[in-house]
This record gives C-alpha cells, sequence and structure tokens, in this order.
C-alpha cells in the first residue's frame, strides 16, 4: 500500500511538469494542457488528504468540482483559441498578444 508522501511526491513531479510547459510553450493548445496538469495535481492532493484524513468526502467533492471548472476552462479556451487561429492563422501565444495593439 501507498502512503502519503507517494502521492505528494507524484502530485508535486504532475505541478512542476505543468507549471515548466505553461512558462515554456508559445503555442496555446500546449499551454492549456500544461493548466490541465496543474488542475490534475490539485485534484490528487485533494484525494490524498481525503483518503488518509479520516475517509471524510470533501477532497472527493473539491476534486469532483475542480473537474468540472477544467471542463468548463478547456471549453472556454479552445472557443478562443479557434476564434484566434480563425482571424490570424496561428496560434502561438505572442502573436496573439500583439493583436490588442
Amino acid at each position: 500500500m501507498y502512503d502519503l508522501n507517494t502521492y505528494l511526491i507524484i502530485s508535486a513531479a504532475l505541478f512542476s511538469l505543468g507549471i515548466f510547459g505553461v512558462m515554456t510553450r508559445r503555442n496555446a493548445i500546449s499551454i492549456l494542457m500544461g493548466v490541465e496538469l496543474i488542475l490534475n495535481a490539485a485534484n490528487i492532493n485533494f484525494i490524498a488528504f481525503s483518503r488518509f484524513g479520516g475517509m471524510n468526502l470533501d477532497g472527493h467533492i473539491f476534486a469532483l468540482f475542480v473537474i468540472v471548472l477544467a471542463a468548463a476552462e478547456a471549453a472556454v479556451a479552445l472557443a478562443i483559441v479557434i476564434n484566434i487561429y480563425n482571424n490570424m492563422n496561428t496560434i502561438n501565444v505572442d502573436e496573439a498578444s500583439a493583436m490588442k495593439e
């Protein structure tokens, strides 16, 4: 059986990969994938602390809320990315930020 430290190490690794993906990528889809990794790391923490903290359902409810939030974020963000691609023929974030000038 795994202990709490194992879950926290996996969550920290996912969070680090997500932060790395958000900070280093120029592609909007890759940035969204990094954000999803960060949210999944938070979900692992919620479930792990719920499991090892008395088996209450608080962590599961928060994780479910984060999943719903991530689905809504993905739908809205992908709609924005598709709109930017239709207008500018690129999904490069640097070129899209020049659109406001």
